[in-house]
């Protein structure tokens, strides 16, 4: 695609509206190249998180809208929408106060860094609990933030000290 910053700007411009309508966050559009076609990546989020039913109906959306306009010029192109998943880093309040109960790296701006869990949050900062100390954390320092992968979570109260898990014997 010629100007894909530009046909970038035009489906944000276009598709950014009914999203938000439908409670839906456009995140990012990607262009990219694919032999005679383009590949149009939406990503998207809401609070609470996407459904596969509001991915396909995003998907369908999105398609009229294109198609009936100029936003992607004249070349052909394959769409597909996405949810943010866990790869994506916070760059936004609303990134923070979404993944609130998870554990997250953060690299402030001065290199230090820090791992905790996402407490509260609110537009300007983040509370973290980390290794029981609580830590506000400005997103104006932050480099860089994601969430990290966790396969399981037991909760403390069933962890003794030794890191073993207490077993119910009264079964």
């Amino acid at each position: 695609m010629a100007n894909s910053s530009a046909a970038r700007d035009r489906v944000v411009a276009l598709l950014s509206p009914a999203l938000s309508d439908s409670g839906l966050d456009l995140e990012a559009v990607e262009l990219t190249p694919a032999g005679r076609r383009t590949v149009l990546r939406l990503v998207v989020d809401a609070d609470g998180g996407v459904t596969l039913d509001q991915l396909a109906e995003t998907s369908r959306t999105a398609a009229k809208l294109i198609d009936s306009s100029d936003a992607m010029g004249s070349g052909s192109y394959t769409l597909e929408v996405t949810s943010r998943g866990v790869d994506r880093p916070l760059t936004a309040p609303r990134h923070w106060r979404r993944n609130i109960g998870r554990l997250v790296k953060v690299i402030h701006t001065d290199g230090s860094q820090l791992v905790g869990r996402v407490e509260t949050a609110d537009d300007d900062s983040a509370e973290l609990d980390a290794d029981g100390q609580r830590a506000r954390i400005a997103y104006a320092d932050v480099a860089k933030a994601r969430v990290q992968v966790e396969f399981s979570r037991m909760p403390d109260a069933e962890i003794d000290d030794e890191g073993a898990v207490d077993a119910d014997e009264e079964g």
